[in-house]
């Protein structure tokens, strides 16, 4: 098992919370004091990258996810594919429509260009809640012919039961609460 802990530490210290944002009811996980954090980031991106080695390409979930996909992609020696928000890339593209805690969304990679069929990918984001964006992401880089081989993310809010969701996937989240 991989010891997790510098990783754990870095995120319970420097995350911030805003209650009632981006609506009210929601509590929002702000991981950008540990991105900005020199030692923070390091730890939680070379925690992410130990729990896929093999992976072949990062599917990094705009837009935190970029942050963090882009780091695990280095560390690895991987190539790493921008997963974006509807209408942010130029056509043709694959997309997948999902629900999340609060409204719906879609997301996009290119279609055909990246060349993911066969490939092992890593998903990587920063917080796991409902699991919407997450499986999303795994369907639509597998509808591109990848294998996903896990999903990792910093943080994971249990009681909106995103674990569940994510059932048919190896995941990893570094804090859970």
């Amino acid at each position: 098992m991989i010891d997790h802990s510098s990783a754990r530490d870095a995120v319970n210290r420097l995350t911030r919370w805003a209650d009632d944002f981006p609506q009210p009811g929601v509590r929002f996980a702000d991981l950008t004091p540990v991105f900005s954090d020199a030692d923070g980031f390091r730890v939680v991106v070379d925690a992410l990258a130990a729990c896929a080695p093999e992976a072949d390409v990062i599917a990094a979930v705009d837009a935190r996810g970029f942050l963090l996909g882009g780091g695990v992609a280095r560390e690895l020696g991987s190539g790493v594919v921008a997963v974006r928000k509807s209408g942010k890339l130029p056509p043709p593209v694959l997309s997948q429509s999902y629900t999340l805690e609060y409204g719906t969304a879609t997301l996009e990679i290119p279609s055909g260009s990246i060349g993911l069929d066969g490939r092992s990918v890593l998903v990587v984001d920063d917080v796991l809640a409902t699991g919407g964006t997450l499986d999303a992401t795994a369907r639509l880089v597998e509808s591109a012919g990848a294998r996903v081989i896990g999903v990792a993310v910093v943080l994971e809010i249990a009681a909106l039961g995103g674990r569940e969701r994510l059932g048919k996937y190896p995941l990893t989240s570094l804090v859970t609460i």
